[in-house]
């Protein structure tokens, strides 16, 4: 009889103290479910080499720490917080210069394992070894980091602090209104609270997008003593040129409004904007022209208005800061946290 705790070869003597127990091959191999050949090829391997010859012998044993040594791995992490704007080649080539020896596929196994694997990451774990260890910034690291503030801000992805902080602005060009020829929508939605304003022109030019600055959304914000600090937009002529000779940019400057632009050719780095142009257009430009025959702009704006309205008051919203609430009741929220923190800090 033999005996084993070996979970490995528990059933392979299991099969042979069967058959000894029944004194029948044949009979054993039925329950076990294995072949004969099987069998006396167990009871060789005890014959020759023991129980122990039951484990099999030709399965390679797999390597886990089949990776670069600790002190290389420790280099790679080090130097992608110091150079987080290096790739993976060029961390390789620079490491070999200071007698550290990885391959750029061996750099980026680390990068897996310590979620450094892109720029972003890296730039994430520089800012957090900033914060807790108080380093001084070399300048490629300033560097790094003034890129990624910039990235983030023109893809909208700046932490909006409170209603009026970041505002987006585009133009959406609704269609051809027979009688009024081309209709152009300026859009300005606050990325806070996404209180969204419209206002329809006849053309795209920097007159028409400081109109619908001045005409709704500063008088607005003003309304509710709330700062309208920078505003991000594409790079199209109605929003950029000379500050002297452009409309928009001159308003700006006078009312004290940063500018923030887009990535050029990348216009979902106003996603925003985006986004919205795509809701005004399926619940209300879809639906209302549908429903009736507008043959003045001025009946349009009407209309748009209204839903406006309604956007801004009765609809929710499923953003960021509104998480199921209209977007006028974001602002108000909004408006009382940005109050509290002027009354602390004075």
């Amino acid at each position: 009889m033999i005996h084993t705790n070996n979970p490995i070869i528990k059933h392979k003597a299991g099969l042979l103290n069967l058959a000894e127990e029944l004194g029948n091959v044949s009979k054993a191999c039925k329950v076990m479910g294995v072949s004969r050949d099987t069998f006396y090829r167990y009871q060789e391997l005890v014959e020759d080499g023991g129980i122990d010859a039951l484990v099999d012998k030709n399965r390679r044993v797999p390597n886990h720490k089949n990776r670069v040594d600790e002190v290389v791995e420790q280099a790679v992490i080090t130097y992608a917080i110091e150079q987080p704007a290096h790739g993976q080649h060029r961390t390789s080539n620079e490491l070999r210069k200071q007698g550290v020896f990885v391959s750029g596929s061996g750099v980026r196994s680390v990068w897996l394992r310590h979620n450094l694997e892109n720029f972003k990451k890296r730039l994430k774990a520089l800012e957090e070894k900033v914060a807790k260890d108080g380093i001084i910034l070399s300048d490629a690291q300033v560097a790094a980091l003034e890129k990624k503030k910039h990235d983030d801000e023109v893809s909208g992805e700046i932490e909006t602090q409170h209603p009026g902080y970041l505002g987006s602005q585009d133009t959406f060009y609704v269609g051809n209104l027979k009688g009024v020829d081309r209709i152009y929508q300026q859009t300005f939605v606050d990325t806070y609270s996404k209180v969204a304003f419209a206002k329809l022109y006849t053309s795209k030019t920097p007159i028409t997008a400081a109109d619908l600055l001045n005409d709704k959304v500063l008088p607005y914000f003003e309304s509710h003593k709330l700062p309208m600090l920078r505003i991000l937009t594409d790079r199209g002529t109605e929003y950029c040129g000379r500050v002297e000779q452009h409309d928009y940019q001159l308003y700006l400057a006078i009312n004290d409004i940063d500018h923030t632009k887009t990535k050029a050719m990348s216009p979902q780095t106003n996603g925003i904007c985006e986004r919205f142009h795509k809701t005004i257009l399926n619940e209300f430009y879809q639906i209302t022209f549908r429903k009736k025959l507008y043959s003045t702009m001025e009946d349009l704006q009407k209309d748009l208005d209204e839903w406006i309205e309604y956007y801004n008051n009765e609809r929710t919203h499923q953003g960021k800061k509104c998480l199921g609430k209209t977007p006028q009741a974001t602002l108000l929220d909004g408006k009382k946290i940005w109050v509290e923190k002027n009354i602390a800090q004075i």
